[in-house]
């Protein structure tokens, strides 16, 4: 099997209004409801939602177990069941709260950041720290240690649930990236056959799209692994990128500001508390060409803070101010330099003493291959004007 045909037809989410459903549907909901009526769980809730509310935030979640399982009804309410068990023995309502200890994993490993052009939250998986042994120990040495692990990674998952609206057409789902660089696939088989199992028997429908990232050739052996744990309808939300195509796979569902900067976007880890990112301009650069981007009406004194960054750079990059005045010189801002593929956004301030515009050249003249970019900048007029 090879990574091509791990691509699956597109998934579409469900809208969760009641009023587009088929009829068998509706009789299936309506059913479920009666069952949980009958139950012990009458009384039961999930994120803050009551169950038998007869709202549209409790239909939307009990839609999610009768999605998963096809609308099979004694099927959903008995993965419904098994779930309400399992949150009040894990303790899943208040785990959000809880210090776990894992502040050197906290941005790196398991974390919420931004949101997909769709609204989704994103979260972001990479276990290629694990590579390291003495990390890998210190996590995973022995069962208690994985439970804690464990615990931690849904605590994460809690955290991006919590602002899901639960709402007929809102925002119902989270997106997953998952980074595969430099993960150690043999160690970390048990871990993540745990996380998988876990997550898709207690969060059904909870996540829109799962975007593996940077897929290394052993990536079907790797899914050959936790395939039997996957119902089909979750596979049909897989989208696999190879090493080299993140950037250009991750804006086609996040835009450039929402994408870490490790992945060739321009956010960085704390952005986000500065409020809303600033939107970014996105451009491609075609294989042999060279692109100039121009910023003009930039008057004396004033400042100019840029960002730009390219997918997987391996390109010639400068900078240079261009003054109005035929009779004065260009200032080079940014000598042309090659750009290593795994640099990230670049980011200057320039404060020129005469008008004129800012000129950021991208040279992709050496390679064939179309690239993806984006850009954002503020002009700041000078305190003195």
């Amino acid at each position: 099997m090879n990574v091509a045909a791990l691509r699956t037809h597109s998934f579409k989410e469900d809208t969760y209004f009641v009023s587009t459903l088929k009829s068998s549907e509706k009789k299936a909901l309506q059913e479920l409801k009666d069952k949980l009526i009958a139950s012990e769980a009458c009384d039961a809730a999930m994120w803050g939602v009551k169950l038998l509310a007869g709202d549209d935030k409790a239909d939307v979640i009990l839609l999610k177990f009768l999605r998963a399982r096809d609308f099979r009804v004694a099927e959903a309410f008995n993965m419904l069941a098994k779930c309400l068990e399992w949150r009040k023995e894990f303790g899943a309502d208040g785990v959000v709260e809880e210090d776990l200890g894992f502040k050197e994993l906290e941005g790196v490993v398991a974390y919420m950041h931004g949101f997909d052009r769709c609204g989704h939250p994103v979260c972001y998986n990479a276990y290629g720290v694990f590579k390291d042994k003495d990390m890998y120990e210190r996590i995973f040495g022995d069962e208690e240690k994985l439970k804690k692990f464990l615990r931690w990674r849904v605590q994460v998952l809690e955290k991006g649930i919590n602002v899901l609206h639960f709402k007929p057409g809102g925002t119902n789902s989270i997106i997953q990236v998952t980074d595969l660089k430099d993960m150690p696939k043999r160690e970390l088989r048990v871990a993540s056959n745990q996380i998988l199992s876990l997550f898709q028997d207690n969060y059904p429908e909870m996540v829109a799209r799962k975007i593996f990232i940077n897929v290394p050739w052993y990536f079907s052996v790797l899914y050959s692994m936790f395939s039997p744990f996957l119902t089909q309808r979750t596979k049909s939300k897989f989208m696999i990128s190879k090493e080299g195509n993140v950037a250009e796979t991750l804006y086609k569902f996040i835009r450039p500001e929402d994408v870490p900067v490790q992945y060739g976007g321009l956010s960085r880890p704390n952005d986000l508390q500065n409020g809303p990112p600033k939107p970014a301009s996105e451009f491609t650069v075609k294989g042999g060409e060279k692109v100039n981007i121009q910023i003009e009406g930039i008057e004396a004194g004033a400042t100019i803070t840029s960002e730009i960054v390219v997918g997987g750079w391996d390109l010639e990059y400068s900078a240079e101010f261009v003054p109005s005045s035929q009779g004065s010189y260009i200032v080079a801002v940014e000598k042309p330099r090659k750009v290593a593929p795994s640099e990230e956004a670049i980011r200057n301030s320039f404060s020129p003493k005469e008008a004129g515009k800012m000129v950021f050249s991208v040279d992709n003249s050496a390679s064939r291959k179309k690239k993806v970019a984006a850009y954002r900048y503020i002009v700041r007029k000078s305190a003195s004007v």
